[in-house]
């Protein structure tokens, strides 16, 4: 997940001047995908893509669940959610975002069964301030 949160910095740092912050996000979501999708976050845990969503200003994270982990029991939500909080929290990287009020879901598919999701997570302001 640092690596993410790094590359999203840099990235933002290097942007155009002339874009709204919403048009940085959408731009750089895409970028991000394309150069670094799919690779493994975590033993398991396969990152998808990642996409920013203007309409709700929220930044969607996309995982698939492999080996062990793709079953229903293999996560706890609270524990998971606590995790997520704790990091973004304490995610320095994505000040810039935090400072703007986004949002996060993160969304954890089967890799057996694409169309099961196994958590949706959103997190708001109210979760990282």
């Amino acid at each position: 997940m640092k690596k993410i949160f790094l590359f999203v910095l840099t990235t933002l740092t290097l942007g155009a001047c002339q874009e709204s912050m919403d048009e940085r996000c959408e731009r750089e979501a895409k970028e991000f995908t394309k150069k670094n999708c799919p690779s493994m976050v975590a033993p398991e845990i396969m990152m998808d893509s990642m996409t920013f969503e203007k309409a709700t200003h929220t930044l969607h994270y996309y995982y698939k669940l492999t080996g062990n982990s793709d079953r229903p029991d293999a996560y706890n939500l609270e524990n998971a959610t606590q995790k997520l909080k704790d990091g973004l929290k304490n995610a320095t990287s994505m000040q810039i975002y935090k400072d703007e009020g986004y949002n996060f879901l993160y969304t954890y598919r089967s890799e057996k069964n694409p169309e099961k999701v196994w958590m949706d997570i959103l997190l708001t302001s109210k979760d990282y301030k």
